[in-house]
């Protein structure tokens, strides 16, 4: 994990459960001020003591990823949902 520029972990709250949540932590605390990382996830930080292993590790994991970072919370509708509703409207309408 060292020597790629970027690592970056998409939906980190529901795919990880358990010991590979767990084992989520040692990676992460190593690529501490050593490299860029991306990590996405639809939990904020106060839940993520629910998926890895606690709110200790949670918050030390938390810790080292918004102490340089960029935090970005997006609120509104997924594109998958948008996409959804804009057919069932069209559907809608065609029926008309």
């Amino acid at each position: 994990m060292r020597r790629s520029k970027l690592i970056v972990i998409d939906e980190a709250d529901h795919t990880l459960f358990g010991q590979d949540a767990a084992n989520l932590f040692q990676p992460m605390a190593s690529r501490y001020e050593q490299g860029s990382m991306v990590v996405t996830s639809n939990l904020p930080f106060g839940r993520w003591g629910e998926t890895f292993s606690g709110d200790v590790v949670a918050a030390v994991m938390t810790d080292r990823l918004v102490h340089h970072a960029e935090v970005l919370t997006l609120t509104g509708d997924s594109r998958r949902i948008r996409a959804r509703r804009e057919l069932l409207t069209k559907d809608r309408a065609g029926r008309e």
